[in-house]
């Protein structure tokens, strides 16, 4: 494997019917902290909780000095290295540990670079990312239940949350692309570098 490799990852969201389900191509070098908010993007999560991605007995994420055995610094670590030290070829992504949202991303595959495409990038999505702070996997196929049925007990609490054009079939892949190409065009950019003046 080469860092300047890229790979290609199926994200599947555990426990969800209907299914969730995007493939993107990220480099190999990518640090684990950048993707975290690819998955973020490419799901249609908000970044507003924390997570941890996992490979094997290890995990990385936010560090917090008063959490003895929590995750490693994110920030610290490549996906290229992970899969060459651990041997793995499929991870674990936990977002939000209260909801606790359970992701299985799969390496699919390693190629090399398209010339001219900026990564990451969308290839496939499937299925619409839950709501934010619904109350995990759970709740959420309640929640698509008591939509669903109008003679539901909870139909109308849920009513109030979800917008008439709610689909759970139907992901936003217009608004997934564009967070992906977002991170891209942010991550691609070079350094500044300042000249000397002569004198």
């Amino acid at each position: 494997m080469t860092a300047d490799a890229i790979a290609h990852l199926k994200i599947t969201l555990d426990d969800v019917k209907p299914a969730v389900l995007r493939r993107i191509e990220v480099p190999l070098a990518i640090r684990l902290d950048r993707l975290h908010l690819a998955l973020q993007a490419a799901m249609g999560w908000t970044d507003s909780h924390l997570y941890e991605i996992r490979a094997g007995e290890v995990g990385w994420g936010v560090p917090d000095p008063d959490w003895r055995d929590g995750p490693l610094d994110a920030r610290k670590a490549r996906l290229v290295d992970v899969l060459e030290d651990i041997g793995a070829k499929t991870l674990r992504y936990l977002y939000d540990f209260g909801d606790g949202w359970e992701h299985t991303i799969k390496i699919e595959h390693v190629t090399d670079a398209a010339p001219g495409v900026a990564y990451p990038r969308l290839i496939e999505a499937a299925g619409r990312c839950p709501p934010e702070d619904i109350g995990g996997p759970w709740a959420y196929n309640e929640s698509l239940n008591a939509i669903a049925d109008p003679k539901h007990e909870r139909h109308a609490e849920f009513m109030e949350w979800a917008d008439e054009a709610f689909d759970p079939t139907v992901a936003d892949t217009q608004r997934h692309t564009v967070a992906l190409a977002e991170l891209a065009k942010q991550w691609s950019r070079k350094p500044v570098v300042k000249r000397k003046r002569a004198v």
